[in-house]
């Protein structure tokens, strides 16, 4: 499966935005579907991701109850909304797919196939 993110950009603290992460190739029926995220210096860490079925969802706490994943079967495509962005919410973030779990994953080196990232700025 290839995997291409995009929905970066600048905003402002207290916006939203939505990020999408368009798969080819194979369903993301076929995964779970993750994103992460990497602000300069510091490690990827995990921000959530979505079952197989679409019917499970896990955030890190540090997004949830603000940040949404969800997935558009039709279109083969994952969301990442994102509401009431902080300036620690700046960072790449990848969407990525795990082709051998069913429900939930947490850890980056068990995903097998990732995207090439998308610039989120979020200024105070």
């Amino acid at each position: 499966v290839q995997l291409q993110a995009f929905g970066g950009g600048l905003v402002q603290a207290g916006d939203s935005l939505r990020l999408s992460c368009a798969a080819s190739g194979r369903t993301t029926s076929d995964y779970v579907m993750g994103w992460f995220r990497q602000a300069p210096g510091k490690e990827r860490e995990f921000v959530g991701c979505i079952s197989r079925s679409g019917g499970v969802t896990d955030y890190s706490d540090a997004v949830k109850g603000r940040f949404t994943i969800s997935k558009d079967v039709v279109k083969n495509t994952v969301y990442l909304q994102m509401n009431s962005l902080e300036p620690e919410d700046t960072a790449v973030y990848y969407c990525a797919a795990d082709a051998h779990t069913h429900f939930v994953e947490r850890h980056p080196l068990n995903y097998d196939y990732w995207g090439q990232g998308t610039q989120v700025t979020v200024s105070s």
